[in-house]
């Protein structure tokens, strides 16, 4: 608990160092392709950018790669009570029948793997309708690009999840594969094994608001030159960039709550002079957040999200 709590705190200080960009656009050549408006327009309309971006980041083998896909809706499964753990960013199948599901995720909580799983299995059985026998139902992907470090305890930066053998790891049940990449660990010269990888990840991180000049390597990329061109600033209108700013004003907004209830809870925990004071200070800066998120009306799903605290446990606040 002591562990995650300092992981958390740290992914929190790395977080707030980042938004200072925060209408930047104003005079900026680009937009960000992390946002929601500006990843969504680059790959829910362009099918082509979709397939190498997948083709490139999934561990997908040469004899399986993705030739063509038809985009599906992004709401799974409307029954579900938490209704924004039912959308995601981007979902496709290829003609092979497998699914792809695709989330752009601007910070770390602990609940989003759960998040990750529920989509990703509500995608595998939304297939029972149209599979006769089991045997037909058909592999779903998870892509999940995060702009957070959530692992600080190891080095790689893109981790592959499958449902393996506890003993031996190479007897996998197929159906549900999970890749999750964090975005801030990736550099260039420690990941060169797929050109393309190392472009897409390039393009993700190193393209923003205060991007002037884009490296003539990305631009002589005629996939990644045409994502550039879709985050030019000149291509959206006036209520797009009005949408686009809302967007890293709510991040930022969500981001300060956090930050000031974790710290809050970590001059606590000093104060106490124990180790077990600071976490126990921590978990009451957390919900000392949440309730001031509760109190000026943010939705319960966004205060779960950002604090990782249960739905219960906020109703309680």
């Amino acid at each position: 608990m002591q562990k995650n709590l300092a992981n958390t705190y740290n992914s929190i200080i790395f977080a707030t160092k980042t938004m200072d960009f925060l209408n930047i656009h104003a005079m900026a050549k680009y937009l960000d392709p992390k946002a929601d408006l500006t990843f969504k327009k680059i790959f829910s309309n362009h099918p082509d950018l979709l397939i190498s971006l997948l083709n490139s980041l999934l561990p997908l083998n040469a004899d399986r790669q993705i030739e063509s896909i038809e985009y599906l809706p992004e709401e799974l499964v409307p029954e579900t009570p938490l209704r924004k753990d039912c959308i995601v960013d981007v979902r496709c199948k290829d003609r092979l029948g497998r699914q792809f599901v695709v989330e752009m995720q601007m910070q770390w909580s602990r609940a989003f793997m759960q998040r990750v799983l529920l989509n990703a299995s509500k995608a595998y059985v939304s297939q029972a309708e149209d599979a006769a026998v089991y045997a037909k139902l058909k592999n779903v992907y998870s892509l999940n690009l995060v702009n957070d470090v959530f692992m600080n305890d190891i080095p790689e930066f893109i981790h592959n999840y499958n449902i393996v053998h506890e003993k031996y790891s190479d007897r996998i049940i197929p159906g549900l594969s999970f890749t999750f990449i964090e975005l801030p660990k990736f550099k260039p010269t420690s990941f060169m094994e797929k050109r393309m990888a190392v472009l897409w990840l390039r393009f993700l991180t190193e393209i923003n608001s205060k991007t002037v000049d884009v490296d003539s390597e990305l631009l002589a990329d005629p996939q990644i030159s045409r994502a550039i061109t879709a985050v030019r600033t000149s291509a959206y209108s006036e209520a797009e960039l009005r949408a686009y700013d809302r967007f890293w004003d709510s991040i930022m907004r969500e981001r300060t709550l956090v930050y000031d209830g974790v710290e809050e809870g970590r001059e606590r925990g000093f104060a106490e002079g124990m180790e077990k004071g600071m976490a126990e200070g921590i978990e009451k800066g957390i919900a000392a957040t949440a309730k001031k998120m509760k109190d000026i009306g943010m939705p319960v799903e966004t205060i779960m999200q950002v604090t990782s605290l249960t739905k219960e446990e906020i109703k309680g606040l």
